[in-house]
């Protein structure tokens, strides 16, 4: 049985990055070799000198939205936040709210002095909210103007940017997180790894809180994951299967890159479409496309941290991981980033 004690770490609280670097590429990068368990420092300006031609970079295009609502209850007026994290249909959402015991079925809520309301229509099985607002307007107008970025709750100091939880590269709205692992890219970076002869392609997950919310059995394989809404271009497909075809090798950029590709892969063929996933990625699974990541540092006991280990091995991930403690390596959504290589 694998113990959610396994993939534990010590690490200081002042290792975990408050704030982006006002250089996106200036992080360190930790490289690990997944075959030999050797790593290396360097900087993840020097990226382009762990790829190949031919190789193909998966990244997620996701775009966060302000999923962070701060509002009244109707018509008593105590505090609540909200937390979107999936749209449903047309209005209706499910989210998470505190406090939340109290908040059921029939209950409303304002926020923006009324601009937008909501109502609380069924709990959902794993204690959520399925709501119903109504707006003037737009929605995304709406939410852009009343709504926050929904920072991890590890982050205490406020973003004075907010393009600064975004990839440079993302255009559709949807995430509750931001892919963390693509935040270290410029585009100059991204020209830079085009010119020398490796594709990009972009696929779509909309990162939910699932991915982060901690595992509570003891038994890795008890967990059950949240499901996230991805889809993949015929594009992209292309891009990919090309890559792989002429013998590139596929490097997903974050998790959720990791994650979609895994999801949409058949016979070692990432097949176009979308749908909903709910993969649980863990030392024993068998890896059918990502033969790479590019991915940040992630919390003890932590789904990611299992994915990481499923593709390079628990203690070699666990001895690379102290070092990086050691070597005082900035950690999770603002820190420093690790390339897992073959």
């Amino acid at each position: 049985m694998l113990s959610t004690e396994d993939f534990d770490y010590v690490l200081p609280q002042e290792l975990i990055a408050q704030h982006p670097l006002e250089d996106r590429s200036a992080s360190r990068l930790l490289v690990l070799d997944r075959n030999t368990g050797r790593f290396r420092d360097d900087s993840f300006k020097n990226i382009k000198n762990y790829l190949r031609p031919g190789d193909c970079l998966v990244l997620n295009d996701t775009r966060v939205i302000p999923a962070r609502l701060y509002g009244k209850k109707i018509p008593t007026g105590g505090a609540i936040e909200f937390l979107l994290l999936k749209r449903l249909t047309g209005d209706e959402w499910e989210v998470i709210l505190r406090p939340g015991r109290k908040a059921l079925p029939g209950a409303r809520f304002e926020f923006g002095g009324g601009k937008l309301t909501a109502e609380i229509l069924e709990v959902t099985a794993d204690g959520g909210r399925r709501v119903r607002f109504e707006y003037d307007g737009l929605f995304e107008n709406v939410l852009d103007e009343l709504g926050e970025m929904p920072l991890p709750p590890y982050i205490t100091e406020k973003l004075e940017d907010k393009e600064r939880y975004q990839t440079v590269y993302s255009v559709n709205r949807g995430s509750a997180a931001a892919p963390t692992a693509g935040l270290h890219f410029t585009e100059e970076l991204l020209d830079g790894i085009r010119e020398m002869g490796v594709k990009t392609a972009f696929v779509t997950l909309h990162v939910g809180l699932g991915t982060f919310r901690p595992v509570k059995v003891d038994n890795v394989e008890e967990h059950k994951m949240h499901s996230e809404v991805y889809s993949v271009s015929p594009e992209a497909a292309e891009t990919v299967n090309s890559a792989r075809a002429a013998g590139g090798r596929i490097i997903c950029v974050g998790t959720t890159s990791c994650r979609t590709v895994e999801s949409a892969a058949v016979d070692g063929k990432l097949l176009p479409g979308s749908g909903s996933t709910d993969i649980f990625i863990y030392p024993g699974y068998k890896f059918k496309l990502t033969d790479c990541l590019i991915t940040n540092f992630h919390l003890p006991k932590s789904t990611l941290i299992m994915l990481v280990s499923a593709l390079a091995g628990r203690e070699q991930v666990l001895a690379a991981y102290r070092h990086a403690v050691e070597e005082k390596y900035r950690f999770f959504s603002f820190g420093d980033a690790m390339f897992i290589s073959d």
